[in-house]
């Protein structure tokens, strides 16, 4: 291959010249793409009210108000979102209605190209518009992952394999870029955050207990002997600061660090609830295999109807050369499915525009692809240490999520605290508001239900490890209680006030641990907990609608 600049950005960038071994790869990583962002959307569609609609926790038109007031004009690109033009009950639930449907497509493989935009747009609306309920790394990972999968993707209304639409050769590379960050950035976060827990191996010796959301997998994973959570912490160091390095080596290296992370994240999986984050890196580990190594799992008679496409396997082993995932591999022959077969032959109107577009597709993909290489890179130089790299592209980036900086459990929380909300009619006898997903009833075993992020039980999780005042959703939450708001009900089990509001509502602090073996087995308890004060002011209405605190917090002993 001549490696002049020009061939080299057809190379890159160009979807005619794209690999020629990643059809089926891309058509699994697309399919479980679109499951996800389905997820994402349902887990929404009965939340998004009470956590942001006019009635809800934060209503998004608060903040958008506010953001207009800053920034002007500013605000269509520092908060990118379609609730600029409304963010009423409708438009919110409407909005996730239309991600799933464009997710249903996706995994049905209907105009891909068209229904992930559609995914990414609905997706980026909400998380730009959330406030406190939005910006965790699942959701820039979702938005990274999706956005370059607009790239990855092949064109067309049912496109089947893309057989004539091989990937852009960067979106592929900047794909395996974004999974192998969310690794190595982690290893650094957890070395450079200076935790000792970390240094010294003790890490996960409580981790199945702390973490947001556990199950019952985790239950009895805690209880394994110390030599296994230190193995286990040993191991989480080794795969994020040294195995995952065989992403850039030749095909047998990432086969196999295939078959060490797969596994390794169904783990995490069936021992923790971290929504859809997991999952989505799971699926991004698929994008390190060839079309030769899966034919071997496709069943025979599928393999049939597979023959005649460019994905077939030849009837020999290919040359271990032939690794199209490599900075080296040559060059492929442009796909003719863009190109006019001969002068004399009639063109398709929409072929010849495509074609004649194909230049400005190519300089345009180059732009945003190396635009959002340069600001992940940078990022992570930054996290290993100071470097004069110009910071505007970065930030002038940011607000589309596309370009993001992880770094998972840089430091590890040393106890489990739950808040929970609690009704009163007399100020004496305090009945509890049940919680749909996070650890509550003392023998009520804790769930599996990722991807499903139920975002009140998760951001409380968070909330519980600072302060109230750094945490308005809980007296704004309380404050919804008192008037038996029903779109903030939604997002608990059941109401125990049926008849009508209770008086009073305050906010207390729990501090749980998983019973021990023995413990169970005499009292059936999954769980043990102890009180350990008032979180936030109790309240109630005065005459005139305004709020009453009836009792203040006392100072708590630091917690983390």
């Amino acid at each position: 291959m001549e490696w002049a600049p020009s061939s080299l950005v057809r190379w890159l960038f160009d979807s005619r010249n794209g690999p020629s071994d990643r059809f089926l790869s891309r058509w699994i990583f697309l399919r479980a793409l679109g499951v996800i962002y389905f997820s994402a959307f349902f887990s929404l569609v009965s939340q998004v009210r009470g956590l942001i609609g006019p009635e809800g926790i934060l209503p998004a038109s608060e903040y958008l108000k506010s953001v207009a007031e800053q920034l002007g004009h500013a605000r269509y690109w520092y908060v990118p979102s379609v609730l600029w033009l409304s963010s009423g009950s409708h438009m919110l639930v409407g909005l996730c209605w239309v991600g799933m449907a464009a997710a249903v497509l996706v995994v049905f493989n209907i105009w891909p190209r068209g229904m992930l935009t559609i995914c990414f747009v609905c997706f980026l609306s909400f998380v730009s518009a959330a406030g406190d309920f939005s910006g965790y790394q699942s959701d820039g990972m979702l938005l990274e992952a999706g956005f370059l999968s607009l790239f990855l993707a092949p064109g067309g209304f049912r496109p089947g394999f893309g057989e004539t639409w091989p990937p852009v050769r960067a979106a592929l590379y900047l794909l395996l870029w974004e999974w192998f960050r969310i690794y190595f950035e982690s290893g650094v976060a957890k070395i450079a955050g200076g935790d000792p827990e970390w240094r010294n191996f003790t890490a996960l010796d409580e981790y199945y207990q702390n973490g947001p959301l556990p199950t019952w997998i985790g239950w009895y994973a805690q209880h394994f002997p110390h030599w296994f959570h230190t193995a286990t912490t040993f191991f989480t160091l080794a795969l994020e600061l040294v195995l995952i390095w065989a992403a850039f080596l030749p095909r047998p290296f990432r086969i196999a660090l295939f078959f060490i992370v797969t596994p390794w994240q169904i783990a995490i999986i069936l021992t923790a609830n971290y929504t859809f984050l997991n999952y989505l890196v799971l699926i991004l580990a698929f994008l390190l295999l060839d079309d030769r190594f899966l034919m071997r799992f496709v069943p025979t008679k599928w393999k049939q109807s597979l023959l005649g496409c460019p994905i077939a396997l030849p009837t020999e082993p290919a040359p271990v050369a032939a690794d199209q995932l490599s900075i080296l591999a040559p060059s492929s022959s442009p796909s003719t499915g863009e190109v006019p077969a001969s002068k004399n032959a009639p063109r398709d109107p929409w072929q010849s525009i495509r074609f004649c577009l194909a230049p400005l597709r190519v300089v345009l993909a180059a732009v945003l692809l190396m635009w959002i290489f340069y600001a992940s890179t940078a990022q992570m130089v930054w996290m290993i240490g100071p470097a004069p790299l110009p910071t505007s592209p970065v930030t002038l980036l940011d607000p589309l999520r596309i370009a993001n900086r992880y770094g998972l459990f840089a430091v590890m929380t040393r106890g489990r605290y739950e808040i929970e909300f609690q009704g009163s009619n007399d100020g004496q006898t305090w009945i509890a508001y049940p919680f749909r997903h996070k650890p509550q009833e003392l023998d009520k075993p804790p769930r599996i239900y990722a991807p499903y992020q139920p975002r009140l039980d998760w951001n409380l999780w968070f909330a519980s490890l600072g302060e109230w005042r750094d945490n308005p959703m809980v007296l704004r939450t309380q404050r919804h209680l008192l008037s038996n708001d029903l779109d903030v009900l939604a997002l608990f089990a059941t109401n125990p006030f049926p008849q009508g509001p209770p008086r009073q509502v305050r906010a207390v602090l729990w501090q749980y641990w998983f019973t021990s073996m023995a413990e169970k087995r005499e009292h059936g308890l999954w769980w043990r907990r102890e009180l350990l004060g008032l979180y936030a002011p109790a309240i109630q209405l005065g005459p005139d609608g305004k709020i009453i605190v009836t009792q203040w917090p006392e100072t708590m002993p630091p917690h983390e």
